[in-house]
C-alpha cells in the first residue's frame, strides 16, 4: 500500500502542495485528479522519487521510501506525462537499457521485451529508431518499460496521452487487470469521463490541497451529483466553462 501523509512542497514560503494525506491501496485504482496548477504533477514527482518533499512522508509497505529510495523504485513502474527517451535507440534497445539498469536477467529482459513490444503493437518497429515513432507509439513503449520488471506499484501519468482510441482501451483493458492482480496503481489523468470509468476511488486536488477522497459512487451521492465531471466543478471552484466559451468564440467573431 502506498501511503501519504501530510505531503507538502514548498517553493519560496508558498506551499504548492500543501498537507497531502490519502492512501492507495492494493487491488484497485485510485484517480488522482486537478485542474492545471493545482500541485498535482509535483506530487506526482514526490511520489515517484523525482523531487523531495519539503515536509511529510510517503510510506510503501509502512516504511519511509527515504529510507531505501532504489528498493522502492525497483518496486515502482511509472509512466511519466513526458516521453523522455533516448530517440537514437531502437524500441527493443530502449526496453534492453531499462531491463539492465534494473538488472534483470538478460535472457528475461530479451523475453519480456519482445513480448510487450509484440502485444502493444509495436514489434515490426522494434528495430527503428525512437525518433522515427508517432507520439502514440512512443507512449506505448513508456508503457512496457514500466511494466517491465513486474512492479508491484504502478504510476499512470495522462496515459491516454497520443493513444489512439485502440490503445486507450487497452491500455484501461491492462490496468484493470493490473488491478485484478494485486497491483497498488494510482491513475493521472484529466480526462474525468474516463477516470471515472477506470477509477474506483477518486482524490481531488484544489490549490494544493485535497478537497475530496473517496471511492466515486459515494461522491456521486454525497454531492446528489450525476457525474463526476460536474462533481469536479464543485469540489475545485472552476469557472463556468460553457460561458467562458461562448466568450471566445464571441470574440474570435468580432469584426
Amino acid at each position: 500500500m502506498l501511503d501519504v501523509r501530510g505531503l507538502t512542497k514548498k517553493y519560496r514560503h508558498h506551499a504548492v502542495v500543501d498537507h497531502v494525506t490519502f492512501t492507495v491501496p492494493p487491488g484497485a485504482v485510485t484517480g488522482y485528479l486537478g485542474p492545471n496548477g493545482s500541485g498535482k504533477s509535483t506530487t506526482v514527482k514526490m511520489l515517484a522519487g523525482l523531487l523531495p518533499a519539503t515536509s511529510g512522508q510517503i510510506l510503501w509497505n509502512g516504511n519511509d521510501i527515504r529510507h531505501d529510495l532504489i528498493g522502492f523504485k525497483r518496486c515502482l513502474g511509472y509512466v511519466p506525462e513526458e516521453a523522455y527517451v533516448y530517440p537514437h535507440l531502437t524500441g527493443l534497445e530502449h526496453l534492453e537499457l531499462i531491463g539492465r539498469l534494473r538488472q534483470l536477467p538478460e535472457r528475461l529482459v530479451e523475453r519480456r521485451a519482445n513480448e510487450l513490444l509484440r502485444l502493444l503493437w509495436l514489434h515490426d518497429y522494434r528495430y527503428s529508431p525512437i525518433s522515427s515513432y508517432s507520439k502514440g507509439m512512443k507512449q506505448r513503449v513508456l508503457i512496457a518499460g514500466a511494466l517491465l520488471h513486474d512492479p508491484d506499484l504502478l504510476i499512470f501519468d495522462e496515459p491516454l496521452s497520443g493513444l489512439d482510441i485502440t490503445s486507450a482501451l487497452l491500455l484501461h483493458e491492462l490496468i484493470a487487470e493490473l488491478s485484478r492482480q494485486g497491483k497498488t496503481i494510482l491513475y493521472i489523468s484529466h480526462v474525468l469521463e474516463i477516470t471515472e470509468k477506470v477509477c474506483s476511488r477518486v482524490v481531488m486536488l484544489y490549490q494544493g490541497k485535497i478537497v475530496a477522497n473517496d471511492e466515486v459512487g459515494r461522491l456521486r451521492d454525497l454531492m446528489h451529483l450525476p457525474s463526476l465531471e460536474q462533481i469536479f466543478r464543485q469540489l475545485a471552484k472552476q469557472e463556468d466553462v460553457g460561458s467562458a466559451a461562448r466568450e471566445i468564440v464571441a470574440v474570435i467573431q468580432e469584426g
